[in-house]
């Protein structure tokens, strides 16, 4: 669970772009009956994610469209987490989703479950939305609620799991598009996360000084608050170019009760290449303030009430670049409308301000260490994530 994490959150974070632009650009209709193979891999920092995914949508009548997908996460991390306080593992992620929308005149209604399963945490999430076009469907306005319920455990040397809590996860969030001109769209976004329980990561550990005479270095267990509220606010725009091209923009910030402020900026273009290619490049940049409770090195055990070492709650830096190709093939399939296949590749540049490299304070081999406690580079790693699809619309 610990390595998989900050690459289900990027892969995530990209589908949710693609899912606002795409609601934002067009007035409600139901999505296109169609089937997606999907194959994504990351790999940095120590840790390598990869594996499929399939996705199936049908429609009925013009006025409901199911679809079921099925996600499937392979880890194997090596991570500066890891080694830190333990050592390498692998574990296997499973996900399904299935949905259904509604259109109702000038509203779709979204029903969504998603389950997700692993060896040391299972999850559930059911999800509610509503959108509305007015104004002769120049402007939409949608509302989203999802709940998620959420069991941690961790896994023991015997092989056995032992339970350490539950989560609850509550998402809010609500939608204006507007269409400015028959070129330029805008929209806005707030969304308010709610959440409560055992909200850390059962294998991080701290660490701390010792007492004289006690050894170089000691970890003990992280103690994180059991409530966390955040929000984030976004604008993005979308301006259509008259030669079949198009540039889009955003900008978000985000703030959260554990004292974490943050903001991300993008920068997206794309371009049609003859009649059947589509071409894309985007960068983008984010930053974050540290947590109130996190420290690299802390001064003793039990120093605070609260207190972790997981390098997403330090100040820390994304730089990102992208390119994205995708090819409508011309021959035809007799149960197709048309079939197409894609690739991303996305590029991460991550830089901790005030996270160390506890490896470089260790000796080995009967050889002394690098650096002295506390006194080791901040860390830093370079990421790459790819994505290939193969879309049948039918």
């Amino acid at each position: 669970m610990a390595a998989a994490d900050m690459a289900k959150k990027l892969s995530a974070f990209i589908a949710v772009l693609a899912i606002l632009f795409a609601s934002g650009a067009h007035a409600l209709v139901l999505p296109e009956d169609r089937a997606d193979v999907m194959y994504h891999a990351y790999d940095g920092g120590g840790v390598t994610v990869d594996g499929p995914s399939v996705l199936v949508r049908k429609g009925y009548k013009e006025k409901v469209s199911a679809y079921a997908n099925y996600y499937q996460d392979m880890v194997s991390s090596a991570s500066i987490d890891v080694l830190t306080s333990g050592s390498k593992y692998s574990e296997e992620r499973t996900e399904y989703s299935v949905g259904m929308d509604y259109l109702a005149d000038r509203a779709l209604i979204s029903l969504g479950y998603t389950n997700s399963s692993e060896s040391d945490y299972e999850a559930k999430t059911v999800s509610f939305g509503i959108s509305q076009d007015f104004f002769g469907d120049m402007t939409t306005l949608a509302l989203g609620y999802s709940r998620g319920d959420d069991e941690v455990l961790k896994n023991q040397d015997d092989g056995a799991s032992l339970k350490m809590g539950d989560a609850q996860r509550q998402r809010y969030s609500l939608g204006l598009s507007q269409i400015l001109t028959r070129s330029w769209i805008v929209s806005l976004s707030a969304e308010t996360v709610v959440d409560d329980g055992f909200l850390r990561n059962p294998y991080r550990q701290i660490r701390y000084l010792p007492q004289p005479g006690e050894g170089d270095i000691a970890f003990a267990e992280e103690a994180y608050p059991e409530t966390r509220n955040s929000d984030a606010f976004a604008i993005r725009t979308m301006y259509y170019l008259p030669y079949r091209a198009s540039i889009r923009l955003e900008a978000r910030t985000f703030s959260d009760s554990w004292g974490i402020k943050a903001e991300n900026y993008e920068l997206r273009y794309t371009h049609s290449v003859r009649s059947r290619m589509i071409f894309e490049i985007k960068a983008r940049t984010y930053s974050q303030t540290q947590a109130d409770f996190y420290q690299d090195l802390f001064p003793y055990e039990n120093a605070f009430e609260f207190m972790g070492r997981d390098k997403e709650l330090s100040t820390y830096s994304v730089n990102s670049f992208g390119l994205g190709l995708t090819y409508e093939f011309g021959y035809k399939l007799p149960f197709a409308k048309k079939h197409s296949a894609s690739f991303y590749w996305d590029f991460m540049r991550f830089d901790y301000e005030n996270f160390r490299n506890a490896l470089l304070s260790r000796g080995g081999d009967g050889q002394p260490a690098e650096y002295r406690i506390g006194e080791e580079p901040t860390y830093a790693f370079e990421a790459n994530v790819i994505r290939l699809f193969y879309t049948v619309n039918y």
